[in-house]
């Protein structure tokens, strides 16, 4: 019996114990001595598996796999190691190539190879079903919060219509008791729309307030009215028809 032999028989002694670590010991010792044994690297890959060393055991395959196509174990092996990794389609491709030539070699591990692609399958499954889930949520939390967003700015809306609409004294021109453009100022400091005020110089050139003299040289535009107004217009269009 060649070393080789002797070490893989002694790693499944162990494996047999469910001394995974021993075991996976001997084979790479076996693997050492006879690099080129396909047997071998799926024995090891058997215990990296149990040890939950699942790259390790993918390579291990992989390297199965190079030296003979289409070893069954090393496509099942491969299988698990992907489907814990939650490579979902490449556990099940390897679980279908190893169901594939269980049927052709009538092999007796056929109904864990099924079962395998049914895990497979399920898992993946659910996976999706949990991201589906997740990316529904997220789309009805998102279009919630537009829809809140939206119910703020109609309310906002309704509130600012609903509020009691009133000019504030400063921008109503007490002749024509309208809302000012263009206000100017007496010599009083007493301001009126420059339209109205004219108009009444035109029939009397007295101060509408005090009925001292006054004349149209004497206005001076009141900008910082004129600004106020403005802005007040500007927020309040409706006061235009005031």
């Amino acid at each position: 019996m060649s070393k080789s032999q002797q070490l893989r028989e002694e790693g499944n002694r162990h494996f047999q114990k469910g001394d995974y670590v021993r075991a996976e010991a001997l084979y790479s010792q076996a693997l050492i001595v006879d690099p080129s044994n396909p047997l071998l690297y799926t024995n090891r890959a058997m215990s990296r598996l149990r040890l939950s060393l699942w790259d390790s055991a993918i390579t291990d395959c992989e390297a199965c796999l190079r030296l003979s196509p289409d070893n069954l174990k090393a496509h099942y092996y491969l299988s698990q190691a992907h489907l814990a990794l939650h490579a979902y389609s490449d556990a099940l491709e390897h679980a279908t190539r190893a169901h594939r030539l269980c049927v052709a070699a009538e092999d007796k591990s056929l109904s864990n190879v099924t079962a395998q692609i049914l895990r497979c399958k399920k898992e993946k499954w659910d996976h999706e079903e949990k991201r589906r889930r997740r990316e529904t949520a997220e789309l009805e939390k998102e279009w919630d919060d537009k829809i809140k967003k939206m119910r703020e700015v109609f309310e906002k809306a309704r509130v600012n219509r609903e509020k009691r609409r009133e000019v504030p004294e400063w921008a109503v021109d007490d002749i024509t008791f309208g809302f000012m453009v263009d206000p100017v100022i007496t010599k009083t400091g007493k301001s009126y729309e420059r339209a109205a005020i004219l108009e009444h110089l035109r029939r009397s050139q007295t101060d509408p307030l005090t009925r001292a003299p006054l004349k149209p040289s004497d206005l001076r535009p009141n900008l910082d009215l004129k600004q106020a107004c403005d802005e007040f217009l500007k927020e309040n269009g409706w006061a235009a028809d005031w």
